[in-house]
């Protein structure tokens, strides 16, 4: 089954979604049975990208990615759900929807294509952005700290947590590939360069580094491993899984007509 679209791709020249373009199409012709793959869009510059790519796919409203991912997959359980959303959509106006599908352990895969500002609106500062980022929004200088996602999520109950670089295609497909396999929530956060806005690529090309003979079973060690880098630069940034865990899934848990608090 060819992939390709015939949709004329509207990224600026340089954009990391290429990358996250690239590595996810790998990695859905590599797991095979693409008929049976259904990716969700939020809205922002990355929801384009169900439209570059020939699987069945659905649109939704801005934060809501995890929510209509999840009916699909409760819909029919047999298909590989995979969302796909910006930082902006899933750290900030989503954030209550992403919180709790990895409370539920919904078997779905979350893609966040965390370039670090709104991207779309043309530069505002996001939950990622780092402590003093100049933007629309903040020509001063943002006062803010920024969310950490991977501490975020593992504390959520995801049961699958990784970082990847949109730099790296081959890491990153084999990240979106470990996602889809595991049972339960998986969420991946992509560092994906904004070439206009916040141009980040040679920062993380010469920051980052993957992870090696880490317990990821381990939610201390996990947690500790997420800290080294708290999304202000500066520091070292650990690529790779910091977390799985098997548990029941929601989905699963419905479906033989179990409550999962007495699991």
């Amino acid at each position: 089954m060819n992939l390709n679209t015939n949709a004329k791709i509207t990224w600026c020249p340089g954009c990391g979604n290429f990358g996250i373009l690239t590595a996810a199409k790998n990695a859905i012709e590599e797991l095979g049975n693409n008929e049976k793959t259904v990716i969700v869009s939020g809205i922002g510059c990355h929801a384009k990208i169900v439209d570059y790519i020939n699987v069945n796919s659905f649109y939704s409203i801005h934060g809501r990615v995890p929510p209509t991912a999840t009916g699909v997959k409760l819909a029919n359980p047999d298909l590989n759900v995979i969302g796909f959303a910006g930082d902006g959509d899933a750290y900030g106006e989503g954030l209550e929807h992403l919180i709790f599908a990895a409370k539920r352990n919904i078997n779905i895969t979350m893609i966040i294509h965390d370039n670090r500002i709104y991207a779309l609106t043309t530069g505002q500062f996001s939950p990622t952005s780092p402590e003093g980022f100049k933007g629309k929004s903040t020509p001063k200088g943002s006062v803010e700290e920024p969310f950490n996602p991977i501490k975020l999520m593992i504390a959520s109950g995801a049961t699958f947590v990784a970082r990847s670089f949109a730099g790296d295609i081959k890491h990153l497909k084999e990240m979106i590939i470990e996602g889809v396999k595991h049972k339960g929530f998986s969420v991946i956060d992509v560092l994906q360069p904004c070439i206009t806005f916040f141009n980040t690529y040679d920062y993380y090309r010469q920051n980052t580094y993957k992870l090696e003979n880490h317990n990821f079973t381990d939610e201390k060690k996990a947690i500790e491993k997420a800290e080294e880098w708290n999304y202000n630069d500066g520091g070292k940034i650990p690529l790779g899984i910091f977390y799985k865990v098997d548990k029941p899934t929601y989905d699963e848990l419905l479906l033989k007509g179990r409550n999962p608090r007495k699991m």
